[in-house]
């Protein structure tokens, strides 16, 4: 890093993570700085922003930092980042307004699509899926995140003895669940779960088997009690996340259509990853993009009720996001 520029070559970049907390938001962006600090020194600081109930709907350009209930001293806290790394609608406001009260000091950068003043951050990282344009536009395949070997690796010991003794092929499953573009009802849960289930059972392997926040209790309920007579693990949601050590010891990855940010992360570990289907609630155009971008890098394939074996080049966008972000602090 260039003395002179954000950073120095005698002190570490500083990086703070702003979001509204939640860990698929989160994720992205502290994903993206463990990925610069791999590369760099650099100390990371998490942040987390909830707007007060009665403003939480503004739109951006109505919030002022004094409707935050939590993190509203945000922009005054000095000394102000080298870079921030923000994720999720609710941390626009602040990530327009960090320049001017770091007075330029601070390289800001927004993951997704922004969709407000796409102009006023330094680099915009956002899925090429949704079409976003322009100079300070990277486009990546998915989402940044925070898979990476090394954390794979470090995750399994502590589940080592529930997993290795499992039967090959072992199969992580994960689940997601109801959003604005799909939906995953009583009906579709059984018939997921009794085809998973016959797939797994024909070739005497085990599951190991993730639900996400967005899953309905009721599907939940259904999926486990069908799977629940196989070997494996299904996290119930207690206790740590074994999702990092589903991965590591996965032999197949299976991942619902409804998330980028899943599909992404299990085509970073170079395993076959095969796509569920989910209930469409409108046209799926960008979601179409995404999968057929992952088709056609040899990651995925649709589930058809078998698990072939085939080999690709780990994804490794979120470290090539890290990579450009460093290139422009230093030019």
């Amino acid at each position: 890093m260039d003395s002179g520029a954000r950073g120095t070559a005698t002190r570490p970049l500083s990086i703070w993570v702003v979001s509204d907390g939640r860990a698929g938001i989160e994720n992205q962006s502290l994903g993206l700085a463990e990925a610069i600090a791999a590369e760099t020194p650099a100390e990371i600081t998490r942040f987390h922003i909830r707007w007060k109930p009665m403003f939480d709907r503004l739109p951006s350009a109505m919030k002022q930092p004094w409707m935050l209930e939590h993190g509203d001293g945000l922009l005054k806290k000095t000394p102000h980042p080298d870079v921030w790394i923000a994720t999720g609608r609710a941390t626009l406001p602040l990530s327009v307004r960090i320049k001017a009260a770091s007075k330029g000091k601070t390289f800001v950068v927004q993951t997704q699509d922004p969709r407000w003043k796409n102009s006023a951050y330094d680099l915009i990282v956002a899925p090429e899926h949704d079409g976003v344009t322009g100079p300070n536009v990277l486009s990546i395949l998915g989402s940044p995140h925070r898979i990476t070997p090394q954390k794979l690796a470090d995750a399994a010991p502590a589940f080592a003895k529930q997993i290795e003794a499992l039967p090959h092929p072992r199969v992580a499953v994960m689940i997601g669940g109801t959003s604005k573009a799909f939906d995953l009802t009583l009906d579709h849960a059984a018939i997921l779960a009794d085809l998973i289930a016959e797939t797994v059972e024909e070739l005497g392997g085990a599951l190991l088997v993730t639900f996400s926040r967005r899953t309905p209790l009721m599907a939940q309920t259904i999926m486990t009690q069908r799977l629940s007579t196989l070997p494996g693990i299904i996290w119930d949601g207690a206790g740590e996340n074994p999702l990092f050590a589903f991965l590591h010891y996965a032999d197949h990855i299976l991942v619902t259509e409804d998330s980028a940010n899943m599909a992404t992360e299990a085509a970073s570990t170079g395993k076959p990853v095969h796509i569920l289907p989910m209930v469409p609630l409108k046209p799926q155009t960008k979601f179409k993009r995404l999968h057929a971008a992952l088709q056609a890098r040899g990651a995925s394939r649709p589930f058809d009720g078998t698990l072939p074996d085939w080999t690709y080049e780990p994804l490794a966008e979120t470290r090539r996001a890290a990579l450009e972000i460093l290139r422009r602090l230093r030019r």
